[in-house]
């Protein structure tokens, strides 16, 4: 260890004896200030307009622009075949190897001692970027320097691997150029690995493992990781024994055979430790965030402990679906992360992709390849995609495991448990296209909690659910697959339910909308959903302006009424008969996702053609106001009726008066053990497809909340699942943007003229020696 010692010793004098090292610390430091400044810049400008950053912790460290790690990953990967080029080649060009092999020193001990130098060196950079970081640190309320050191460490093996991979390049040659030039080379190779025969499944596992990108990402990022940290050790073993094995060949003569059979010993071990490690029954991990950022929500945690025996996630990928580059042979490694998450829980969950072919009505393929059939454009698209037509299966030979067609042969993931449930998790079009931990932990809910059941009232001309559906139609929130906030997507199970058969409405029905009707409910269907509510079942009851008539015989026996007339409100660029409605507090407190109609955001809810609402409260029922005009400038307008073509006057005479009118209202009462709710709303349009897919510019519109929000609060919490996590506390620092003389003064100034002054005194001493 003494000898080991002293080469490191001898290492790191000479590094800083030459120019280079100086120089690399300097503009390192002046690099990574140059970030540091930039990110603090951004807190105490945003701070001094009274908003946050957000977490400070991460903003400072991780953010994609100016993070501290993210810089110093760029920085590291230049500047180490700088440093390294010279550990071993310098020897051979100089001829004081030859001086190393006479003397009692073994070939491990050349290389230790020359990578114990190089991390030596390296762990002063570090503590550069430590001086900075903690500086700030201390002006923070409560900075997470837990996930500093987890930041530190991802960096300090990253370190350590580009200077094990840079003393094996050196060790090749005695040029040192050469020596810089090819550990760029071997860096490359490591950090494009993944890209690599990505269609050759053993082989995927294998180039994917030893890829050096997104490594130490986890860690900088606050995960701890244990195939991370292994991964580290054996390419940083890996390299340095490869180093020694390359001395040891020069140094004393051995058969060809041996030596080959050194290096196949080594990089079989390497595979072999490298396969058993990434495995996820063998992965460990440590979540070092303050709000435990980078593991599931406690909701998902819950759902995946109740997940016992085999579960299986088999994603279907069609070669004529837009989205079949998601899951792609070379892309499977990267999908496979997707549910790294989950796996972490559950790592015995098994995760399979077939590939197949079917026409996805997609017109795009029938345009480019005119009269050709589904099979032939299946092999022209592979040929493009440079993979075999022979990995996909014709739709016929699917349909035998498998009936996708209600899927419309769209890119989809069927989970199957093992005994025998099943569930969907498909794609959105939106700008995140894959589900999230939402969508996905709802999915395995299914499994082990009975989720609820909407019944849609039909037969009185309500909005249909399925079928194309019109604008006024509720197909988009109710069964539309493609939309993340749709019921279906979110939990629910959804079916239109009649009142006007023999049958009365089915027990497993929990939640029933009724909503603009066209006409009242006849006596016996009124009595058939009496039962339904006597039995303490959950309602949503829209109504829409014009017809109070029909809907006062259903909601008067909960003591509410619609209003005669319409509620308008004069826009510049828009129709009377659009009012945006506020959220009560009371409307904040059903459920946590209604959060964002309350301040700060105040998003509004946008109705047209509602009605005003009245309520009593001699029913039995607890009645609370969620949503509300205007007190000023909303009337009830009952003489105009064409408001396209006509003007719009408050007229006293007529009973309108200027007021704040109740457009939500949400009953509860007891019904044996649990608690029935009940929310009219006076628009039934609110949550209608045209409503959703339509834009408002006047306000922040936010109608889908009346969804989430509102199913949340009917299924008492169970869906959509609860995914929040803690708030976090690092939000606010003391410095102020008058402090920023004295940071950028430390950061340009003092720390860079230290640094220079001390190889200025160093060099000055050496030569009077």
């Amino acid at each position: 260890m003494k000898k080991i010692y002293k080469i490191a010793k001898a290492e790191l004098l000479t590094m800083f004896y030459s120019p280079v090292a100086w120089l690399i610390l300097i503009v390192f430091t002046i690099q990574i200030g140059i970030s540091f400044v930039a990110s603090l810049k951004d807190v105490t400008n945003t701070q001094n307009m009274g908003y946050t950053a957000g977490s400070l912790t991460p903003y400072l460290l991780i953010n994609a622009v100016t993070g501290l790690f993210t810089m110093m990953q760029k920085y590291l990967y230049l500047y180490m075949p700088l440093l390294t080029m010279g550990l071993m080649s310098r020897e051979y060009s100089s001829g004081t190897i030859k001086l190393l092999y006479s003397s009692p020193v073994t070939a491990k001990d050349i290389i230790f001692g020359k990578f114990l130098g190089m991390i030596s060196y390296g762990a002063i950079l570090l503590a550069a970027l430590l001086v900075l970081v903690l500086g700030f640190a201390f002006t923070v309320d409560n900075f997470n320097y837990a996930e500093l050191c987890s930041g530190l460490l991802g960096m300090f093996l990253l370190l350590c691997a580009y200077s094990a991979i840079g003393l094996f390049v050196s060790s090749l040659t005695s040029y040192q150029v050469v020596a810089a030039i090819g550990t760029l080379v071997v860096l490359a190779v490591l950090n494009y690995a993944n890209q690599l025969w990505q269609d050759i499944a053993f082989v995927r596992e294998i180039t994917y493992w030893i890829c050096l990108t997104g490594r130490s990402g986890p860690m900088t990022g606050g995960l701890i990781c244990s195939e991370d940290v292994i991964y580290y050790f054996v390419v940083i073993a890996m390299f340095l024994l490869l180093s020694i094995l390359k001395l040891q060949s020069t140094r004393q003569s051995e058969p060809v055979a041996k030596v080959i059979g050194k290096y196949a010993f080594l990089l079989a071990g390497v595979v072999v430790v490298g396969y058993i490690t990434s495995r996820p029954v063998f992965m460990y991990y440590y979540d070092t965030t303050e709000t435990k950022r980078n593991t599931l929500s406690i909701s998902s945690q819950e759902v995946m402990s109740k997940l016992d025996g085999g579960l299986t996630i088999t994603t279907y990928v069609n070669m004529l679906d837009d989205n079949r580059y998601l899951a792609m042979p070379a892309n499977i490694k990267e999908d496979e992360e997707r549910f790294k998450q989950y796996l972490r829980f559950k790592p015995d969950m098994t995760l399979k992709y077939v590939y197949y072919y079917a026409d996805s009505g997609n017109d795009r393929f029938t345009r480019l390849y005119p009269g050709l059939s589904t099979k032939e454009m299946m092999e022209k698209e592979a040929e493009l995609a440079e993979v075999s037509p022979e990995l996909f299966m014709p739709v016929e030979e699917l349909n035998k495991t498998i009936d996708l067609s209600g899927e419309g042969y769209h890119f989809v993931r069927v989970i199957e448990r093992e005994n025998g449930q099943t569930a969907f998790l498909r794609l959105y079009n939106d700008m995140m296209k894959v589900p999230g931990e939402s969508e996905i932990s709802v999915a395995f809910k299914r499994f082990t909690t009975k989720l609820p059941v909407v019944g849609f009232l039909t037969g009185q001309g309500e909005p249909r659910i399925t079928g194309e559906g019109l604008s006024r139609d509720y197909t988009m929130f109710a069964d539309t697959k493609d939309f993340r906030q749709s019921l279906v997507n979110q939990g629910f199970d959804v079916l239109p339910v009649s009142v006007s058969d023999d049958q009365d409405i089915p027990a497993n029905i929990d939640i029933i909308v009724i909503a603009d009707m066209n006409r009242a409910l006849t006596e016996g269907e009124q009595e058939k959903l009496d039962k339904y509510i006597a039995r303490g079942g959950n309602m949503l009851i829209a109504g829409r302006a014009r017809k109070d008539e029909v809907m006062n015989s259903l909601v008067e026996q909960f003591g509410v009424k619609f209003l005669p007339g319409t509620l308008v409100q004069k826009h510049v660029d828009e129709g009377p008969n659009v009012v945006y409605m506020s959220a009560t507090p009371e409307m904040q407190q059903l459920s946590y996702l209604m959060e964002p109609l309350g301040p700060p955001r105040n998003a509004k809810i946008v109705m047209a053609d509602a009605s005003g609402l009245e309520y009593t409260t001699d029913k039995g029922y607890h009645v609370e106001v969620v949503l509300r005009s205007d007190s000023v400038g909303c009337w009830n307008e009952t003489e105009t009726i064409d408001f396209v073509n006509d003007s719009v006057v408050c007229n006293p005479a007529a009973g309108e008066v200027e007021r704040c009118f109740p457009t939500g209202l949400a009953l509860t009462r007891k019904v044996g053990d649990k608690e029935q709710r009940i929310l009219v709303l006076s628009d039934a349009t609110a949550i209608s497809n045209g409503e959703l897919s339509g834009r408002r510019r006047i306000y922040n519109v936010l109608n889908y909340t009346l969804i989430t929000g509102g199913f949340s609060w009917f299924s008492y919490g169970e869906a959509p699942i609860d995914i929040r996590r803690p708030l976090p506390t690092d939000l606010y620092s003391a410095l102020t943007r008058d402090d920023m003389v004295y940071v950028k003064a430390l950061t340009f100034g003092i720390l860079p003229g230290l640094m220079l002054l001390l190889a200025l005194t160093l060099g000055i001493r050496r030569q009077r020696k």
